[in-house]
């Protein structure tokens, strides 16, 4: 039973957010914390870190993790298939369709009017990560060099990757105050 309903789940989320994985953070938080109750906030936090540093898709990532995290291989499959189905599905279909109807004006100003819906949809989960990791005044810093970095210097986001985890593992080893 828990599988067909991870695999339900996953396709609800994946067929019914624009924007992708990120956009789709207050979605599956909605259906896997509050409605199902299948995993605390504090491990969806844990699994959107462990997701966000795995390659590949971030909404697969974290669909799988979850499925896993609740029915070993199995559940991993049902939620990843289920996550991932519904773009797929639609991509296929669009990708059949879309060069008769982007030469229609109304069509590709909607598509041009989805984009700022889109940006929002990215930018208050990321406000609500922000929340929950305790991202202050003090230290806000980090994420916005970060950006800068990679958008002005052009510096590799894997590079970033590799000093956030050392420098993680070194607060953690020395400076972080003892509880």
């Amino acid at each position: 039973m828990m599988k067909r309903e991870l695999f339900k789940t996953f396709f609800k989320v994946g067929a019914f957010t624009l924007g992708g994985g990120y956009a789709m953070i207050p979605i599956i938080e909605s259906e896997v914390v509050e409605k199902h109750r299948w995993i605390t906030k504090e491990e969806f936090i844990d699994l959107i870190a462990v997701a966000q540093s795995c390659p590949g898709v971030f909404a697969i990532n974290i669909s799988t993790f979850i499925g896993y995290k609740l029915n070993r291989v199995i559940g991993a499959i049902c939620a990843a298939l289920g996550a991932a189905l519904p773009s797929f599905l639609i991509i296929l279909l669009i990708a059949l369709c879309f060069h008769q109807f982007m030469d229609i004006p109304w069509i590709a100003a909607m598509f041009r009017g989805i984009r700022p819906a889109v940006v929002a949809l990215i930018a208050v989960p990321t406000f609500n990560l922000g929340q929950s990791a305790h991202l202050t005044l003090a230290n806000c810093w980090i994420p916005i060099a970060t950006a800068l970095l990679i958008w002005l210097m052009g510096v590799n986001p894997i590079f970033i990757i590799l000093a956030a985890g050392i420098g993680g593992y070194l607060y953690g080893m020395f400076l972080k105050p003892t509880e």
